[in-house]
């Protein structure tokens, strides 16, 4: 990265400022990255821009814009790292910034389901290759030499017969009036110098110094905040309040009521409601508003049955949400009630019902898992400044181009007078997909006539859903005479969706199989949290195929690696959406890579797990050791096959963050309702994993291979919670099938 001895003056900033689209400067511009403001010439402003992701100075200062939002995944390095690879740029002259919200020049900008890198492999690679071929022409035209004989390498480009070489900076302006040429011939994977290798976090300085990046970090001059009270349980509406006391308390500038959505409206497929009717707070600080919020007087009524109307992918559906006021006591009931009835059938092999009555052994299982908190070390928040005929708003959100279309319509905008900001986020996990808070921000901001910032209190966020949803799954197995299976059936259900992906392993390998999910409606809402479904399934599927693997006295790998091999060789099925060869291949690697059945790791209790989600293979090995006689995860080892890892360091950091975040959520996560009420609602009650219990060791290898990236910061999460239960097994001689295990551990009871 450039590391620049700088200087601005008030004209050259906002000359750039403007270049970047205007206030996203304050908050994410490269100068904030220079240390010494002295020496920085006028004309370093000055960039042309290649591509919608490329721009260059005279000096050859390379700016890279990364188009997806940011929460520690690390795309603002490994997203701008393609480019670079493709442009053939020295990364030491590299710049990379936040772009603006865009999704005409800069693509989905959607940072979900493993997206990122998948989705713009190409279009990023293109952009490179595009802005590269520019700056050939350019320094054809300059040189009068044919373009094909020029080469580039590190910034430079050279025309090694006449000895003519020039930097990028100084023909980009020439460059930047060539039409921008398609279908570019990219690089072989062989060839790469930027990608595969290992680069620090271009943001890593500003986040270990403290530097504002994040959503709460956003600050503009007579800016406000906003906080608000919402019913303290789901089911529940507002009914009357006195905000009299509330009003005489310093600082604070009005309290009243405001709808999220007015009646009728129709939603978009992210959109949602926890608590329709707010109660906002406004005041100077956060401090005085939340001492107000606490005067106020708040009567709460049942909420009675509503509709909603979500208008998403070209449909249009009305969804019926219950009244009830729910406890998990009733939940758990429920949920074994309906797992009792016919349910929808998902997937049909063979004839499961003739193989499980001639079985010669039937073994059954039921795994629960409750909601769970996405608990982001930053809770939600956002800024916006809604006038007349625009609107700013900037925060920390996953999907800004799904938000769009919903605030353009609440605020009666088009969505060119509209102007999203993307600050990094302090964490996502699938909450900040969601962009209700954005709304509520922008509703409260046009109400008060003034730019306001919203922020939820701990307590707000872990009490407002959005949340895992509350799953079970059954599982049952035929088994001959011989022990060889001949049946398998997994009946699965939720509140409010079940986590059943029916064509994944093992189906396919098994000649009878039955897959069958229902879903429970109610009005708690719930949302995708990291690898969504495939968190649950993972663990219920995994767990149950040890006890499987027992029951037949195989080894727990040599069971699963014999199934991938008749999926393989002889599939059952058309649609089967993983690939047999790759699946067997990361557990292969974490066979070899732990030494798993060597003499040498007797002493711990080993449990193994694998599973395929978001385009990506994962499998772990957990050793379990006893310390002062609770069981601790002190090694585990992971095998990843997610195609061509782009930056090295990087995803070993994101495996090892799922591990840890998988072996916290297995052992202690889990949001429990008593009429409607979270009875957790910040970190004294919500227990999550400490320091001193994160494994001592995790030991991460990838798959070599060039395939095109897939996912990796969903795929390596959902195996954990199966190798942590299979690994207490070994540890404890208890089968868990109640999260989080950690209450189980020694009783039998629910969650």
């Amino acid at each position: 990265m450039a590391d620049l001895k700088t200087s601005i003056t008030r004209r050259s900033f906002l000359r750039s400022s403007a270049l970047a689209g205007g206030g996203l400067m304050i908050s994410f511009s490269w100068l904030s990255a220079f240390k010494s403001p002295d020496t920085m010439a006028p004309e370093l402003a000055d960039w042309a821009e290649l591509t919608g992701y490329v721009k260059i100075t005279p000096d050859n200062i390379i700016k890279i814009l990364n188009p997806n939002p940011e929460f520690g995944q690390n795309v603002m390095t490994s997203l701008p790292m393609i480019v670079a690879e493709e442009l053939d740029a020295d990364w030491k002259q590299v710049l990379v910034e936040m772009g603006p919200h865009d999704n005409v020049k800069l693509g989905p900008q959607f940072t979900g389901g493993s997206n990122s890198v998948r989705m713009y492999w190409k279009p990023l690679r293109e952009a490179g290759a595009a802005a590269r071929q520019m700056l050939i022409e350019a320094a054809s035209q300059s040189w009068a030499v044919p373009a094909a004989e020029i080469t580039t390498k590190a910034g430079i480009l050279y025309h090694q017969k006449t000895g003519k070489q020039a930097t990028y900076g100084s023909l980009a302006t020439k460059a930047s009036a060539i039409a921008i040429p398609k279908g570019m011939k990219l690089k072989d994977a062989k060839e790469f110098k930027v990608v595969k290798s290992s680069i620090k976090n271009v943001e890593g300085k500003k986040i270990v110094t403290g530097e504002p990046l994040f959503g709460l970090d956003y600050h503009v001059e007579g800016m406000l905040i906003a906080m608000i009270e919402h019913p303290p349980a789901f089911g529940m509406k507002l009914k009357s309040f006195d905000a009299s006391e509330a009003l005489k308390m310093p600082g604070i500038k009005d309290v009243f009521t405001q709808k999220l959505y007015e009646d009728g409206f129709e939603q978009g497929g992210f959109d949602t409601r926890t608590f329709n009717d707010l109660l906002v707070v406004v005041g100077s600080n956060t401090w005085q508003v939340m001492k107000a919020r606490k005067k106020l007087k708040v009567e709460w009524e049942p909420a009675g049955e509503y509709k909603d109307i979500i208008a998403a992918r070209g449909q249009k559906r009305e969804v019926v949400v219950p009244a009830e006021l729910e406890s998990t006591e009733a939940q758990l009931k429920k949920m074994q009630e309906w797992s009792a009835k016919p349910a929808p059938q998902l997937r049909k092999d063979g004839e499961p019902e003739a193989a499980f009555k001639n079985a010669a052994q039937v073994i059954e299982r039921t795994y629960n898992a409750p909601f769970l908190a996405h608990n982001c070390m930053e809770p939600m928040n956002f800024f916006a400044h809604v006038t007349d005929d625009k609107a700013l708003v900037a925060g920390p959100l996953q999907a800004p181009g799904w938000s769009e279309p919903t605030l353009a319509k609440l605020l009666n905008l088009p969505a060119d007078k509209i102007e999203i900001q993307m600050t990094r986020m302090g964490g996502g996990f699938g909450r900040r997909a969601y962009g209700q808070y954005l709304y509520e921000a922008a509703l409260i901001s046009k109400k008060v006539k003034a730019p306001i910032k919203l922020v939820y209190s701990r307590e707000d966020d872990m009490t407002y859903g959005i949340y895992r949803p509350m799953y079970t799954a059954t599982y049952r197995a035929a088994l001959d005479a011989n022990k060889k299976l001949i049946g398998f059936h997994v009946n699965g259900g939720g509140i409010p969706e079940h986590a059943i992906h029916a064509n994944r392993f093992p189906a396919g390998t098994v000649d009878n199989y039955l897959a069958e999910g229902w879903a429970i409606p109610s009005n708690i809402t719930i949302g995708a949290f990291r690898a969504p479904r495939s968190n649950f399934n993972a663990a219920a599927e995994q767990s149950f195929l040890d006890e499987l693997a027992e029951a037949m006295g195989k080894d727990p790998i040599d069971l699963r690696l014999e199934l991938l091999q008749k999926g393989k060789e002889s599939p059952v099925g058309q649609n089967n959406d993983y690939d047999a060869e790759r699946y067997a291949g990361v557990l292969k690697l974490v066979r070899e890579k732990s030494g798993w059945g060597k003499a040498e790791n007797k002493k711990y209790s080993r449990g193994v797990a694998a599973y395929f989600c978001h385009n990506s293979y994962a499998a772990h090995v957990v050793d379990i050791v006893m310390k002062n006689g609770q069981p601790y995860v002190e090694r585990v080892f992971s095998a990843i096959d997610c195609g061509i890892v782009v930056n090295p360091d990087a995803a070993i950091n994101m495996v090892q963050g799922a591990v840890v975040d998988g072996i916290g959520n297995a052992f202690y996560g889990g949001l429990t309702h008593k009429e409607g009420r979270a009875v957790q609602n910040n970190f004294h009650a919500y227990r999550i994993i400490r320091m001193n219990e994160a494994p001592k060791k995790i030991e991460v290898h990838f798959v070599q291979n060039d395939i095109d990236p897939t996912g990796l910061g969903e795929p390596p999460f959902p195996p954990v919670f199966g190798a942590v239960a299979n690994a207490l097994f070994k540890a404890t001689g208890q089968r868990l099938y109640q999260q989080p295990y950690a209450p189980q551990l020694n009783k039998r009871r629910a969650f």
